[in-house]
Formats: structure tokens, C-alpha cells, sequence
């Protein structure tokens, strides 16, 4: 996995969440409090989700095979997602479950101190790993939000070990507050609620994440600054003089395909359109570097063509699409494809 699929946070929270499930799981034992049992699982689902980002990233770097011509890149977004599911399920429904449990027979917590003391460690814990991550993904988020990081980023793993460290540290935080107030009412329904709570919390997680990595399963597009660095890379002004229409579709995280119609002069021969092909390919691989597989084809731009749904997507009669892959014709001809 490459440095960007943050790795090293990746493997922080494996290694906190795996000591937190254990401590976890101990207090419940000795307390018979349904938060640290909620809590345990909790752990335990984080750990086997952090089990399936690294196993995710590992089977994302197996070569191209005549079946899969385009390589296992997406290997990582199918992973993400089942990190999602995990979460859901084990999580999140395990917890609603035990809480609800919990607030129709609710039961006093003994030894209280094993919790407390549990939940003390293991926000200690969650803190670091969740330092780590924001160390890890500031590397790469550059000067977008929190937010945008989270619903933009084409690396699904820092997104994931953010918001699964942030959801724990909110649940350890539920956690003692339910347990606190069953100690100090005695009565053990607050310890329910905050169980129920914790569930809750998990299963909106979840539900983000699997928005999210849908979205990259389904295939998106390079970023706008990325989109204007390679319309910026194919046009020389010389033989290259516009791009009809482009689109560019993220094959992994780190490997970007580039479509694109090339507007060419009518009388350019095929020996210069293909230099110029040729060059622009380069070009564009030294702007940007994950543009790895390049189509470029070349055709002498018609304007009213483009203009009744010449450019892929475009309804005829409709106005020119403002998204990234916007098309940038620059020079008028007569409509003829090289290309064909």
C-alpha cells in the first residue's frame, strides 16, 4: 500500500483497538456493564476492519491479468466497503441490540472500577491512534476541510480510520457517561442508553462510510486541479489546439485513465497528429503522474456537432456540461473523425 493509504495509522488503530477489545471485555466480566460489552465488540469489529484495509491494500497491488486488463486498484474501494458493512452489523446492531436489552432489564453494575479505569485507558489509547491518523492524512489533505477530505478523498483508507478513531473516542465517551450515571443513580438503565447510544452512533458511521465508497465504487472522476492540469498538458496551440470532450475515471486511488477527443487541423498529416499524440501523453504524465493509461483521439471539431451531443452525455440541444471533465473546444472545422 502505497504512503498515502496511510498505513502506519492503519496499523496504530489495529494495534490500539485490539488491547482496548481485551480490556474491554475483562471489565465486562467483572462488572457485567452492557456498555463495555457493546464497547468490546466495538473494538473488536474496528479490528478486523483495519484487518480488512491492509488485506485491501495488499491484493490492490497484484499485476494486470487479461481478465482484469485494468488492474486490482479498486481491490482497495471493495474492502472500504465491507469495512462499512462490518461496521453496521457487528457494531452498530450488536450494540442497539445489547442496549435495548439493557433498559428492559436493566441490572447494577459491580466493580464499578474496572470499567472506568478500562474506559480511562482506552481513551488514552484512542487518542493516539487518532493522532496518528490526523498526522498521517494531513499529508495528503492539503488545504481542504475536514469534510472535504473525508467526501473527496480517491484513498479510502484515512477517511475510514479517521471516522472509526473519531466514532470511538465519541462512544468511550458515551460509554462513561452511561456508566457514570448508573453508578451514581444506581440505576442501571443509563447504562442501557448509553449502550443504545453508542449503536446509534455506529450505525450513522457507517452508513457515511458506505455512501462513500460507493461512490468510488461506482467511479470517479480526477479533481478539478487535476482535470485543469492535464486539459492544460494536451493542448500545444500548434498541432493540439483543443479538446473537444474529456473524461477521466480513477481506476484506484493512484491510477488515473484519461479519455479525450483532440481537436487537430484539417491538413496536419498522421505522422505529426501522432508525434503530437505522443507528446501530450508525456506531458500529461508529467503533470500528472496516477495518469497512467491514456486514449487520446484526434478529430477536426465541428462546433454545432458538439453543440447536438457530439461530447458523451450531453443531451442534444442541451447547454455544455460545467462539471471537470467539461469539454474545451478552441477551434472550429469542418466535421470529419480521424479517429474512425
Amino acid at each position: 500500500m502505497s504512503a498515502s493509504g496511510g498505513t502506519k495509522a492503519i496499523v496504530a488503530a489495529l494495534v490500539a483497538n485490539l488491547s482496548i477489545a481485551v480490556a474491554k471485555f475483562v471489565a465486562f466480566l467483572f462488572s457485567g456493564s452492557s456498555s463495555m460489552l457493546a464497547e468490546s465488540v466495538h473494538s473488536l469489529a474496528d479490528s478486523g476492519n483495519q484487518g480488512l484495509l491492509l488485506l485491501g491494500g495488499k491484493k490492490a497491488k497484484r499485476e494486470a491479468t487479461p481478465q482484469h486488463p485494468f488492474g486490482y486498484g479498486r481491490e482497495r474501494y471493495i474492502y472500504a466497503f465491507l469495512v462499512s458493512i462490518v461496521l453496521f452489523s457487528v457494531g452498530g446492531m450488536f450494540a442497539v441490540y445489547e442496549g435495548y436489552e439493557k433498559i428492559k432489564d436493566p441490572h447494577e453494575i459491580t466493580a464499578w472500577y474496572w470499567p472506568v479505569g478500562v474506559l480511562v485507558f482506552a481513551i488514552i489509547a484512542e487518542i493516539f491512534s487518532f493522532r496518528m491518523a490526523i498526522k498521517e492524512s494531513n499529508q495528503t489533505r492539503g488545504d481542504r476541510s475536514w469534510t472535504e477530505f473525508v467526501r473527496r478523498s480517491k484513498a479510502p483508507e484515512l477517511p475510514v480510520v479517521l471516522l472509526e478513531d473519531l466514532g470511538a473516542l465519541v462512544g468511550l465517551i458515551l460509554a462513561l457517561g452511561g456508566v457514570g450515571l448508573a453508578l451514581a443513580t444506581g440505576n442501571g438503565v443509563w447504562d442501557g442508553i448509553g449502550t443504545l447510544c453508542i449503536g446509534i452512533l455506529l450505525i450513522v458511521i457507517a452508513i457515511i462510510l458506505a455512501a462513500e465508497t460507493k461512490s468510488l465504487l461506482l467511479g470517479e472522476s480526477a479533481g478539478l486541479e487535476e482535470v485543469e492540469k492535464i486539459k492544460a498538458a494536451v493542448v500545444d496551440g500548434d498541432v493540439v489546439t483543443g479538446i473537444i470532450h474529456m473524461r477521466t475515471l480513477h481506476l484506484g486511488p493512484e491510477e488515473l485513465l484519461v479519455a479525450a477527443k483532440i481537436a487537430v487541423q484539417h491538413d496536419d498529416t498522421a505522422v505529426e497528429i501522432a508525434d503530437a499524440i505522443n507528446a501530450a501523453e508525456n506531458r500529461i504524465r508529467e503533470a500528472v503522474p496516477i495518469a497512467r493509461v491514456i486514449y487520446l483521439e484526434p478529430d477536426i471539431f465541428n462546433a454545432q456537432a458538439a453543440a447536438t451531443g457530439a461530447n458523451p452525455g450531453q443531451t442534444p440541444g442541451t447547454p455544455a456540461p460545467t462539471g471537470p471533465d467539461t469539454p474545451a473546444p478552441t477551434d472550429p472545422g469542418t466535421s470529419k473523425d480521424l479517429g474512425h
